[in-house]
């Protein structure tokens, strides 16, 4: 999703909704689609040309609220990271407009009347990869719960005029090379894996509520949109198996298992289509998945079917194309081009009715065409944000996300009674960063500040923000144990490119290293690597905290440093978690959710979507630097006993594999089971293995629990292309239970049978 153009587009003003009954669509009662009839029957032509635009699912006429959509990567985005971009757009107002421009907006169409809202703070979690590095469902779904309802509260009781109930979350996209620029709003590499945690954070944000959602979940960005370099008018080129088996995976289970209903489409093509009018919305998203909701463009990507992929003739033409695709909202400038269709009879009112049905479907289950709101009980209550019951649970998804890379000699935890000196150093250590689509946390704990903390008044901390003029290693020097905090700039640090990246699709990030949306990496390497080395020459009891949304190839520090832990950006108790895990006030037990190579050179070109090259743990050649799903623990665990519920597995059917874990340590502390399955037998190629099962365990020193993880036949199945369908194959399975992809600590052969 482009920043700057949905800031500045998707403002509205709200109207109050009328209080008494005047309509039939505001019977609660009456059947949704009768409600839906009513209210286009009751609109006019502009009105409803106006609804399909970013101003947001309103008809002030007939009292209709109505909302805009906003973005929920890891919170409620009402300020934040965000800021930073409007303050490049407004330091130049003419780059802002002609940015503007270049995606095809109309300014005179724009409402500009909630750019000075005051921003609005909100629980910040960690970024997007961090609430997958917790490898934690159920803890995944409160976040989404949190992020629900303060969404709603905001909402109810106008506490901004940039309020949205529609979310722009999760982000279901894979993150197949770790070069992409928008790596760390993904959950990882693994379609299963991805999709589970899309569900989670889907039913979290939605809510039980058997009829209304208390906030609805737009996923984004459909389909395989994973590259940032030329991303207007590129095409991901790969066949239908790897569309059904992996690209598609993580949509379809959030619709189908998680309840969204809404999605985003994607600047790309596939196979030379692009995805804003590709007919794969009805006849794929709609007919088999359910997708009855809000269907939206990515901001310009309407225009850039002419401008870009080259692929109609005319902004007109595109105009009548993706409407009767299935697109209900556009994020760019479209309403000189619906009429132009509407004029030439490319396009009638029947087509654009047909496409409001969904925004107003949408609209009724957020409770939005109702004569009262069914969330009125919200007003005035207490507010959630900065509460404790919220910032305790930010805290424990930043606990849950940290994953321990390397601890040799078990050097941590550190002591606390033994330590009389700690140097903090690094560019990461002295703030929490927000992600371009972070929101304003109410507070935050850097990295510098949670370990003052820990420390107390009577040890002395050494800090030093870099080497300049030798600070960090004489801080080194003058300590007992060193803390390096190195990582990425979520928004390529004090780079003012980032509006002009929007203009001019060749700039860059100024570090190779980094990236952010419109930035691809140029390099896996981490530049801050030379400072660790002149650390650790310093004072060899040195620890590396990673700081970071994407991976690294860290091997001299890998190789050097006697322990690294990793966490992500944006999380408001950053800070509080790393220290809690230096000093072993938390056991860590986050994985990570990708493959990390030695080098760039393990890396398939970067436009290569056939991930049968060599992309992800199921086909990486070589040996990573870490594999997927590995993160180390204080304490110890012992597998034993895998076991099936039956002897077999049927082509229909479902068993449950079990086995029992024990920690063998000293410390209490959480396992993540892993299980993986390889197919023996196939008649088609299949990967090496494929995750299948997950389940975070919290065990006691000494203590034995048994992990039941059930496996679907279904989930064994492969695209047929032949039948148009899925197939279970009649084969040997190998099951395998282990702590990572590389890490397999028991196995059995199953027989998939009629």
């Amino acid at each position: 999703m482009n920043r700057v153009a949905l800031i500045l587009a998707s403002f509205v003003v709200l109207v109050p909704v009328r209080a008494q009954y005047q309509y039939p669509f505001q019977n609660p009662a009456a059947p949704v689609e009768s409600r839906i009839d009513n209210v286009l029957s009751l609109m006019t032509l502009e009105e409803k040309i106006a609804v399909l635009g970013t101003r947001g699912i309103r008809v002030p006429r007939l009292g209709i609220k109505g909302t805009v959509i906003g973005e929920a990567i890891s919170g409620v985005v009402l300020g934040g990271g965000m800021d930073e971009v409007m303050a490049d757009a407004m330091a130049d107002p003419q780059a802002a407009m002609k940015a503007m421009q270049s995606f095809g907006f109309d300014m005179a169409d724009m409402d500009m009347s909630a750019m000075s809202a005051k921003p609005v703070a909100t629980t910040q979690f960690p970024e997007g990869v961090g609430l997958a590095r917790t490898w934690d469902p159920a803890l995944v779904r409160q976040a989404g719960a949190v992020i629900g309802s303060e969404a709603r509260y905001i909402y109810e009781n106008g506490k901004t005029a940039r309020s949205a109930l529609i979310l722009l979350t999760p982000n279901a996209d894979l993150a197949r090379d770790p070069r992409w620029g928008r790596t760390q709003e993904s959950y990882g590499e693994d379609p299963f894996f991805n999709g589970t945690i899309a569900v989670a954070l889907i039913k979290g944000l939605q809510g039980d509520d058997p009829k209304y959602w208390q906030a609805a979940s737009l996923l984004k960005h459909f389909l395989a949109n994973s590259n940032e370099a030329g991303r207007y008018g590129s095409s991901s080129n790969f066949d239908m198996r790897l569309f059904r088996e992996y690209y598609s995976v993580p949509f379809r289970m959030g619709f189908v298992e998680g309840g969204a209903r809404s999605y985003m489409t994607s600047y790309n093509a596939w196979n030379k289509v692009p995805m804003t009018s590709n007919p794969i919305i009805r006849n794929i998203t709609m007919k088999e998945w359910g997708v009855d909701g809000v269907i939206c463009t990515d901001a310009g990507a309407f225009g850039f079917q002419v401008s870009k992929h080259k692929f109609y003739p005319n902004r007109t033409e595109a105009a009548a194309a993706t409407i009767k695709a299935g697109i209900s909202l556009f994020l760019d400038g479209y309403r000189k081009d619906v009429k132009a269709a509407l004029d030439q009879k490319l396009l009638t009112e029947a087509d654009i009715d047909a496409d409001l049905r969904a925004s107003f479907r949408t609209a009724a289950r957020l409770g939005l065409l109702d004569a009262s709101s069914p969330f009125g009980n919200l007003k005035g209550a207490p507010d959630p944000v900065n509460s404790a019951k919220h910032n305790a649970l930010a805290r424990q998804v930043s606990l849950e996300s940290v994953v321990l890379l390397k601890n040799a000699d078990n050097f941590l935890p550190l002591n606390r009674e033994a330590i009389k000196s700690i140097a903090v150093i690094g560019p990461r250590a002295g703030a929490v960063l927000l992600e371009g689509y972070s929101g304003l946390p109410p507070y935050t704990v850097s990295p510098l500040d949670g370990i003052k903390k820990k420390v107390g008044a009577g040890v002395v901390v050494n800090y030093a923000a870099d080497n300049k003029d030798d600070a960090a290693v004489k801080a080194a020097k003058a300590s007992d144990v060193a803390v390096v905090v190195v990582g990425n700039h979520p928004l390529c640090g004090a780079y003012k490119g980032l509006l002009m990246g929007f203009v001019k699709d060749d700039a860059e990030c100024p570090t190779p290293g980094e990236a952010m949306e419109n930035h691809d990496r140029k390099s896996i390497d981490l530049d801050q690597e030379s400072l660790i080395q002149q650390v650790y020459k310093a004072n060899p009891k040195t620890v590396v905290v990673l700081v970071s949304g994407f991976p690294y190839a860290i091997n001299w520090t890998q190789q050097n440093v006697p322990a690294v832990i990793h966490t992500s950006h944006s999380g408001q108790e950053e800070g509080t978690a790393i220290a809690d895990v230096l000093f072993g006030d938390y056991n860590p037990a986050g994985r990570l959710v990708q493959t990390w190579p030695k080098s760039i050179d393990q890396l398939p070109p970067m436009m290569d979507y056939d991930i049968r090259h060599g992309r992800t743990y199921m086909y990486f050649k070589g040996e990573p630097l870490y594999p997927f799903g590995y993160g180390l623990s204080y304490t110890t665990f012992k597998y034993s006993k895998l076991r099936t519920s039956a002897p077999g597995l049927k082509r229909d059917g479902q068993i449950t594999v079990s086995l029992n874990v024990t920690n063998t340590g000293a410390r209490d502390g959480d396992e993540v089971v892993q299980l993986y399955v390889k197919h023996l037998g196939s008649k088609v190629d299949r990967p090496g293995k494929e995750l299948r099962g997950f389940q975070r365990v919290h065990l006691a020193r000494g203590e034995t629990k048994t992990v039941e993880i059930p496996l679907k036949a279904q989930t064994l199945a492969y695209w047929s292309e032949a039948k148009g369908g899925f197939e279970v194959e009649e084969e040997p399975i190998g099951i395998m239970a282990g702590s990572s992809s590389a890490d397999v600590k028991l196995q059995r052969t199953i027989k998939v049978t009629q």
